[in-house]
């Protein structure tokens, strides 16, 4: 595994330089991975570099790039919108001449899909957003008032907010929370069912599990090879 860099187009022209992370022997199957997002990005790195690890061992290229303003990016993640997260994923699969594509969790909404595509448990951006903006809410109710979800989600579609120690800007706010992963002929989508266990990204810590790595690789490889 090395890490790379690759070209990431900015909104007003130019390019960022953004970090990957790779199994790339420049071989012909070449898959690349959109992570989940946010807290559910550091619950599932451990599976996601494992699911690489052993499909490297089958003869597959991964790449792993990060989203703008995610992980290693220098970019502010407050001034990113839904469009340039997925423009760079465009950039990134049409750099790296990736000939597939797998998206985890919410990451589906930003996976290319003019490639044969996976979706792993696809959530919409709505789903992600309830899920951290209950923290807010109860730290606020252990403060002893009250706020309802619609009143925080207002407030931050006008002025953006910061939820599980991610700022977001006010236009991502408003793109995100009518995203859906894409439907279309060329995904196929992979449910927790045929991988076995619970989601990882249900647990509190981030965590892995080797059985779940070899199941999802497995499906993986074998699409790929069709």
């Amino acid at each position: 595994m090395t890490p790379l860099s690759w070209p990431c187009p900015l909104p007003g022209g130019g390019i960022a330089e953004e970090y990957a992370l790779a199994f790339d022997q420049d071989r012909d199957s070449r898959l690349l991975i959109v992570p989940a997002l946010f807290d559910e990005a550091n619950r599932m790195r451990r599976l996601t570099v494992e699911v690489m690890r052993r499909l490297d061992g089958a003869g597959i290229d991964c790449i792993l790039p990060d989203l703008p303003g995610c992980n290693e990016s220098l970019q502010l993640l407050e001034f990113q919108s839904a469009d340039d997260w997925r423009d760079a994923m465009e950039a990134a699969a049409l750099h790296f001449g990736a000939t597939h594509v797998l998206g985890f969790r919410g990451g589906c909404m930003f996976a290319p899909v003019n490639l044969p595509c996976w979706h792993y448990a696809p959530v919409k951006g709505a789903n992600v957003l309830r899920q951290m903006v209950r923290a807010p809410m109860l730290a606020s109710r252990e403060a002893g008032h009250e706020e309802k979800r619609e009143e925080l989600m207002a407030l931050a579609a006008d002025q953006g907010i910061e939820l599980a120690g991610y700022r977001l800007g006010s236009e991502f706010i408003r793109e995100f929370e009518k995203l859906v992963p894409a439907n279309s002929e060329t995904i196929q989508l992979i449910d927790q069912d045929m991988i076995g266990g619970s989601g990882l990204w249900l647990r509190a810590e981030p965590g892995e599990s080797s059985e779940q790595a070899d199941a999802l690789a497995a499906v993986l490889a074998m699409g790929i090879r069709s």
